[in-house]
C-alpha cells in the first residue's frame, strides 16, 4: 500500500496508509482483502495491523540499504515456513529481484528504507535472502509478521508478510 507524504513525521504518514485513510496518489489500484474486512469494520480501520504511534514505528523499525530492502521485499512472497521454492534457490531469482527493485524504484534514488526485521537490528544490509523468512518487532496480534517501509519526499509505501498459523 502506498500514500502520500503529507506529514512533517513519515511514521504520521505510515499510520494513515496502515489505516486505509488515503489513497495511492499516484491513482494505482490496491488489493482489498476481503478476510479482513470484518476485522476493519469492527476493531479498528488499521486491522490486521495494531494501532502504533508515529514514534512507535520509528522505534520499531531499523534502516536498511536499497540492496536489502530488495531481498526484504522478494523475500515478502515468501512462505513463512517449509518453502519449497525459496528465492535464493529458483532459477528466476534475478528476474524476482528485478522485480522487487523496480517496485522500491517508483520510491526514487533518494528513499529511505526501514524494516522491523530483527535481522535488521545490528546491521543496515542483512541478507534477507540466506534463510527462510523470519518475524521482528510484531506491528499485529498475529503469530508473526515482518515489514517494509519506503520513504520518499513524496510517497510512502507499507509492504507487509503476515503468519497468522
Amino acid at each position: 500500500m502506498t500514500g502520500p507524504r503529507r506529514a512533517e513525521d513519515w511514521g504520521q504518514d505510515v499510520l494513515a496508509v496502515m489505516d486505509r485513510t488515503i489513497a495511492d496518489p499516484r491513482g494505482w489500484s490496491s488489493q482489498v482483502w476481503r478476510i479482513d474486512e470484518e476485522g476493519r469494520e469492527n476493531d479498528r480501520p488499521s486491522f490486521p495491523f495494531l494501532p502504533p504511534t508515529a514514534a512507535q514505528v520509528r522505534a520499531w523499525t531499523y534502516p536498511i540499504t536499497a540492496s536489502a530492502a530488495a531481498e526484504l521485499l522478494a523475500s515478502l512472497t515468501q512462505e513463512w515456513f517449509f518453502e519449497i521454492r525459496p528465492v535464493r534457490t529458483r532459477p528466476d531469482k534475478d528476474d524476482v529481484m528485478a522485480d522487487a527493485r523496480t517496485v522500491l524504484s517508483r520510491f526514487g534514488p533518494g528513499a529511505v528504507f526501514r524494516t522491523s526485521s530483527d535481522l535488521a537490528r545490528d546491521s543496515a544490509s542483512p541478507d534477507f535472502l540466506a534463510g527462510d523468512l523470519s518475524g521482528g518487532r510484531a506491528f499485529t496480534s498475529h503469530m508473526m509478521d515482518v515489514g517494509l517501509i519506503a520513504v520518499s519526499t513524496e510517497e510512502v509505501g507499507v509492504f507487509w508478510s503476515f503468519n497468522a498459523n
